[in-house]
């Protein structure tokens, strides 16, 4: 037999290969749909369900021209792109939800004033269920009290494609375009046609005879107002607006994002095709209203299906109410009435529930008590796995540390945490010092206000637990406050080397971008000694150490920085390999006669330590075990044995 050697063509988001279709995660298409547009600046934070947009545009960058970046927080982000456009580039920033917030100070000015000439998107991802957020909030809100026009895709495909028809609408209109996906079309993956791959030719200027402010505001204000009437009138002939159903339906359902698919599968489900219809929109602020119009009629119900609040649902009936001044109005249902979650995400079921409600009829997906029965089955067959820290993660360690130190006296002290791999503490698979959780940034501020309560009783020593990427991003400002206010707070800062919990991105204490080119590294210490702060370095993996530099610390009167440093468990892992073979030695462990109440895994709760029953004693899950060696620290009874793997960890 001739062996034939055929040469694989490898496709990358860069690969100029029109019409070659490709699997592609929705922030992927998002990326691939900007590379298409020209985009040459690219900047954000990292925030799930949003990360993966700036990863993809990462990884080809150098190849494409485009300069992408990892700013230190989002408001910052928006300024870099902001940059971009006002020096005539395409430029996008991405965020989540919560990331929204933190730029809003700056964005909310953006269309008040005017953009560059070259567009500018503006990418948010919400969490409806907020699987990987601390919120569920919609982000659309601020499209309409900002003065963003708002594009929703429905799936990757669109959401390609709508990237590039919104840099054309921001250019036109020299306008910013707020994007919004959510997490169940940026994290689904889809088929997609790439088309020519655009390659950025303009070169960046600013043009010095323009002064960009605000004032005179409400002048600026009026004329956004204006641009987004132009907006409204160009939305009422979108491609990505479109009417699908019979031309005389009983029922109408009006959605957008991921209430296209889920209610044209309920209404295929239920054998509908001829008598309801859907209105899908992608463009949802301004409202198309002439062109919901013109497949509305008074004695046709309509069902809003959209996630997470009744955004589309209060301005059509807005419209309706104000339009529709003689005879009667189309019934509009959705959230409002309860038709549809008020909360959460939507599914197929929600959206065959409400239609059948409406139209009277009877209908049972599968028998009564299905559901109970499948979840008693699902509960006896999978583990219930509560959230925990990784094997390895050195935050178990600090924590442990952190712990023993606090409740050395009996002031109750506890920790302000907030986002972060280190939030995992407040929970049961943590120490439960953490009682505070807000956002990035918060624990801090909230220490700086509890440090200077003493003179209305309060006992407890004021503690922030910060991450490395939070110092950077929100933690800093906080900092200062307390040192100007001479407040007397201890600020622990986690230092693993990476934002750990959305993937590892690098921030300002790396030495590597995103585009993995050599970076400045900005050394914490430093700045916190600059600030004003005593500094206290220890790896939590040396207890001892660790515990003496806290106590020390901790006594101190005033702001001052102890600063845990170990590599993220994973990245070390991944990096170096495993530091110790870890073992148990079974002569030593006594089990349940030893007194400890089984110390190592109630107390450390490290997931590759664990009780077998079977022989009453510890045991070390090999599988998952990535090496630490830190569980050997701990055992009263020093039966955790480890064995140095290299010379380098001897």
């Amino acid at each position: 037999m001739t062996e034939v050697t055929q040469k694989i063509q490898r496709y990358t988001l860069a690969t100029d290969a029109p019409g070659h279709v490709e699997l592609l995660l929705g922030n992927e298409a998002i990326a691939r749909g900007a590379i298409e547009a020209g985009v040459q600046v690219a900047a954000a934070y990292p925030g799930t369900p949003s990360s993966e947009i700036l990863e993809s545009i990462g990884k080809v960058a150098k190849e494409t021209g485009i300069y992408a970046q990892w700013s230190t927080n989002e408001k910052v982000a928006a300024e870099v792109a902001m940059s971009a456009s006002l020096s005539g580039l395409r430029a996008m920033t991405s965020m989540k939800a919560e990331g929204l917030n933190v730029a809003l100070d700056f964005v909310t000015l953006i269309n008040t004033n005017e953009i560059g000439g070259g567009g500018l998107i503006i990418v948010v991802c919400d969490d409806p269920q907020a699987w990987s957020s601390n919120s569920e909030h919609d982000s659309r809100w601020s499209a309409r009290s900002r003065g963003f026009p708002l594009l929703e895709p429905s799936t990757p495909s669109e959401a390609k494609e709508m990237v590039k028809w919104a840099f054309s609408l921001s250019e036109k209109l020299r306008i910013a375009v707020l994007f919004r996906s959510v997490t169940r079309i940026s994290h689904a993956s889809a088929p997609v046609t790439f088309g020519e791959s655009g390659r950025p030719i303009r070169q960046a200027h600013f043009d010095t005879e323009e002064y960009i402010s605000p004032f005179p505001v409400t002048e600026k204000h009026f004329r956004c107002k204006q641009k987004l009437e132009q907006v409204k009138g160009m939305f009422e002939s979108s491609p990505f607006n479109w009417y699908h159903g019979p031309k005389s339906a009983k029922l109408t359902v009006i959605c957008s994002g991921t209430g296209w698919l889920y209610s044209l599968d309920a209404i295929e489900k239920l054998g509908l095709e001829e008598s309801v219809a859907i209105v899908k929109l992608g463009t949802t602020w301004p409202l198309p209203t002439k062109f919901i119009q013109n497949y509305l009629k008074p004695s046709t119900d309509i069902l809003v299906v959209e996630e997470v609040d009744s955004f589309i649902e209060a301005q059509l009936k807005e419209y309706l109410g104000s339009q529709w001044t003689t005879g009667g109005l189309p019934k509009v249902y959705g959230k409002d009435t309860g038709h549809i979650n008020s909360v959460g995400e939507l599914n197929q079921d929600i959206v065959i529930g409400a239609i059948t409600k409406l139209l009277g009829l009877d209908y049972h997906p599968r028998e009564t008590g299905y559901d109970k029965k499948a979840l008693r089955y699902v509960q006896e067959m999978v583990q219930n796995r509560p959230w925990a820290w990784c094997p390895g993660c050195p935050h178990r360690a600090s924590l442990w540390t952190l712990k023993n130190v606090l409740r050395l006296d009996d002031a109750e002290n506890f920790i302000n945490g907030d986002v972060g791999c280190y939030a995992i503490d407040g929970l049961q698979a943590g120490t439960m010092m953490t009682r505070t959780y807000y956002v990035m940034g918060t624990g801090s501020g909230l220490a700086s206000g509890f440090g200077k309560l003493n003179r209305f009783g309060f006992k407890q020593q004021a503690v922030a637990l910060i991450g490395d990427s939070t110092f950077f991003h929100a933690a800093i400002p906080a900092i200062i406050n307390a040192v100007h206010h001479q407040a007397n707070t201890a600020f622990i800062i986690l230092d693993n080397g990476a934002t750990a919990m959305t993937g590892f991105q690098p921030h300002p204490g790396t030495a590597k971008s995103v585009m993995q080119e050599p970076v400045t590294k900005v050394d914490i210490k430093k700045v916190c000694r600059g600030l004003g702060c005593p500094v206290e370095i220890a790896d939590p993996f040396d207890i001892e150490d660790t515990e003496e530099k806290l106590c020390k610390l901790i006594e101190q009167e005033g702001s001052k920085v102890m600063i845990l440093r170990r590599k993220c468990g994973l990245l070390a892992f991944r990096e170096d390999g495993p530091e110790y073979k870890v073992w148990v030695d079974s002569e030593k462990c006594l089990g349940e006669d030893c007194g400890c109440d089984r110390y190592c895994n109630r107390i450390l709760k490290c997931p590759a330590l664990f009780w077998n029953e079977a022989t009453g004693k510890a045991q070390i899950d090999e599988a998952i075990c990535t090496g630490c060696g830190f569980c050997a620290n701990i055992c009263p009874r020093q039966a955790i044995l480890r064995l140095p793997l290299t010379t380098k960890h001897a």
